[in-house]
Formats: C-alpha cells, structure tokens, sequence
C-alpha cells in the first residue's frame, strides 16, 4: 500500500506523462495530415492550412510532448531518489504554469495566429498570446528546475559525507544545462518578441532574435537527449538485469553536456550573413566537443550489455544481442531508439561541418536528420519508459503489451524509412 505522499508524487508525474501523450497524439495527427498534404492524398480546407499544421506538429511534439515528459521524469526520479517530506506546492504549481501557457500557445496556433513554426523567430510574427503562452511554458520548467535543486540542496545539508544518487545527479545536470539555456529564449521572448507583437516598438532585430532562439535551440536537442540518457542509463538496466557499467563515467557525460551543449547554436547559422568566419570555425570545433559525450554513452550503454549477458554465460556481439529482452516494451522503444540514434549522430556531424552543412543547408536533409534524433531516440525512448512508469504509478499492468510492442517496433521502422528518404 502506498502512503499518501507517495500516492501524490505519483499523481504529480502522471499529470506530467498525461499531458506529454495527449500532445505525442495530438501533434502525430498533424504530422500525418501534414504527410498526406504534401503527397496529394489529402487536401487541408482554407481555414486550416499547411503551416498552421506544421507549427502545431513542431511545437506540440518538439516542445510541449517533451517538456513535459522530461520535467515528469525529473520529479519521479528525484522524489524517490531522495525520500523526505515535503510540499507539493512547488510541483503543482510548475505543472499549472506549464499548462496554462501550453494551452494559450496552442490555442493561437490552432486560431492561425501563430503559423511561426517551432522556431518562432523574426521576421515572422505571431500573436503576443502565443509567445506569452510559450513563455510560461518555459517558467514553468525553471520551478521544476528549483524544486530538483532544493532536493539536491536538501540530500547535501542532511546526508553528509553520501555521494548524490547518480540519478539525481544526472536530474540535476540537465536542468542546470536548461537554465543556462533557456536565457536565450526568455531574452528573445521577453525584450524582442513580445513588445514588438504588441506593438510597442515598430522593428525588430532580425538576425538578434535567430542567435538568441539558437542559444537555445540546440541546447534544445540536448535537453531532449539527456532526458532520454536519464533512461538509458538509469532505467532500462532493470530489464536485462544489468547496472551502470561506470559511475564516475556516468557522471561525466552530464557535465560534459552541461559544459559543451549550451555555446554551440550558431552552427544552426552557418548560412546566415553578418557572422564572421572566424565565429563559424569556433562553432564548427566546438560542436565536435559534443560528440565525445555521445560516444562514451554508446560505449557505455554496449559495455553494459555485455557485462549482463556474460553473468548469463553468453558471449560475443550476437550473443549479447539476442539475450536482451526485445519482448519487452519497455526496453525495445529505448533500445530501437538508441539504433536511430547511431545515424543521427552521424548525421549530425555533416551538419556540424561548415563545408557540409552548404551543401544540405534548406534541404530535407535537415528534416531529416530532425527526425531521427528527437522522432527516433527521444520519442521511442519516452514512449518506451512509458510502458514501465505509468504501471508503476498507477499499480495497474498494461492491458495490451503486444500492442505496445506493435507500436514501438512500427514506429521504428516508420521512422527509419522516413529519416532515410528524407536523408
């Protein structure tokens, strides 16, 4: 039996992981509308247009969908992690603000006041509601961000001489990555965006507001992944019966991200005028930094592997392989992901090359690559850990585990044949 603090904590993560699915389903039937339109299989009506589809997809599956997973997982982890009692004050209110603004965005979006796309930078502009509303969304994650630290505060004045649960410490790396981050868009929001749709000030800085969104745009994706490493590292070694193949290496690939993700967004910039070469180069060096952290990951994630399977008396790459539980909903949805994730790296260093990115710069290349990285990883990852947590929230099995291995498997291979043509 669960007492009453735990039972409220697991109601606080729920509302997190509801709101992330309604907008998983909401944002992937745009998505599939918009698919349809631009093969001629479906016509939108005029009130509905192309791009009014296109923002809802980008900004309910690449904002709202993982925003809210990440910040869910963040207070399960933590909450558990570090048992003490406290108010659920703090939770509810980050979850409140989060809504509200993800609901006044989506309102706009869907009202065509905001066709900006997920990027909403200038020149476009769109209704002062809509960038309140995504505002808010992003205040919101600074409380969720506040309560993780005060319980890292809290475990470091009462728990002296005990070293952070690796979990909490990987929590804890990713929002204060986020928090840096973030800066930038509140900046662009707060000083730019908001005044200008208000009209309170006639111009706008153009070539401002896209470093400001990039500042925290690529540290973005990065935000997407570390949620997803949260998983792979610390949640689907209970289903092969393995554990953290390095603590300490753990540990340093957060703050590795934390220290490397943030300054590199004017790769997104290549292309644009006004950016000296000499900034570009830099750019181009330092996003190379963030590969280290994602191939220590790989070997890591491996590493575990084997470890478990020679304790089962298997051995070499096939063995290794055909002992994991792909059976398991839980653990295929990260681990197919974790397939993409190979390719989207790949293609993330094309990307990160100056000389490179002028030849897929503006092509469906990028669309791609997009896809591959936070479709493929992030989403089956997040879907997958799904499968594990809200059973274990709610006490309840999943009612269809066949069903959920069905979609884990065809969204996989959806995503891959759909990355590789876009490629």
């Amino acid at each position: 039996m669960l007492s009453p603090r735990a039972r409220a904590e697991n109601r606080l993560v729920l509302a997190h992981v509801y709101v992330a699915t309604a907008a998983l389903c909401v944002g992937a039937i745009f998505g599939l509308l918009q698919g349809l339109s631009r093969a001629s299989w479906f016509k939108a009506p005029p009130a509905f247009d192309y791009y009014r589809m296109l923002t809802a997809h980008g900004v309910l599956m690449a904002l709202v969908f993982t925003t809210f997973f990440i910040c869910g997982l963040a207070v399960f982890f933590t909450y558990r992690a570090v048992p003490r009692e406290r108010s659920m004050a703090l939770g509810w209110t980050a979850f409140a603000v989060m809504l509200v603004g993800t609901l006044a965005a989506a309102y706009e979006i869907l009202a065509g006041n905001a066709t900006v796309l997920y990027t909403f930078y200038a020149p476009l502009k769109a209704s002062p509601i809509f960038y309140i509303g995504a505002t808010l969304l992003v205040v919101g994650t600074w409380i969720v961000a506040a309560d993780v630290l005060i319980n890292v505060r809290w475990f470091r004045k009462n728990r002296i001489g005990e070293r952070l649960p690796l979990v909490v410490h990987g929590t804890a790396c990713t929002f204060v990555m986020w928090l840096i981050a973030t800066i930038g868009v509140a900046i662009e929001m707060i000083f730019f965006l908001i005044p200008w749709s208000l009209g309170w000030t006639p111009t706008v800085n153009v070539k401002a507001t896209r470093m400001l969104f990039w500042y925290f745009g690529h540290p973005l994706v990065y935000f997407w992944i570390m949620g997803a490493y949260l998983i792979w590292y610390n949640v689907v070694p209970l289903f092969y019966g393995g554990k953290v193949f390095s603590d300490a290496l753990t540990r340093l690939v957060f703050i590795m991200l934390v220290l490397l993700s943030t300054p590199v967004g004017l790769h997104h910039e290549f292309m644009d005028p006004g950016i000296s070469a000499g900034w570009k180069w830099l750019q181009t060096m330092t996003t190379y930094g963030v590969i280290v952290p994602s191939i220590i990951t790989a070997f890591s994630i491996f590493a575990t592997f084997e470890l478990a399977a020679q304790r089962k008396g298997e051995r070499g790459f096939l063995q290794t392989v055909r002992s994991l539980p792909w059976t398991n909903p839980a653990f295929s949805g990260p681990a197919l992901g974790m397939i993409l994730f190979i390719f989207g790296g790949f293609g993330g260093v094309v990307n990160a090359s100056y000389s490179m990115d002028a030849l897929v710069h503006n092509t469906m290349w990028i669309v791609g690559h997009f896809h591959i990285t936070v479709g493929g990883p992030v989403a089956l990852t997040f879907v997958g850990c799904a499968y594990w947590l809200v059973p274990r929230l709610t006490g309840r099995e999943l009612w269809a585990p066949k069903l959920a291995l069905a979609q884990t498997y065809t969204w996989f291979i959806g995503m891959a044949v759909m990355s590789t043509a876009m490629h």
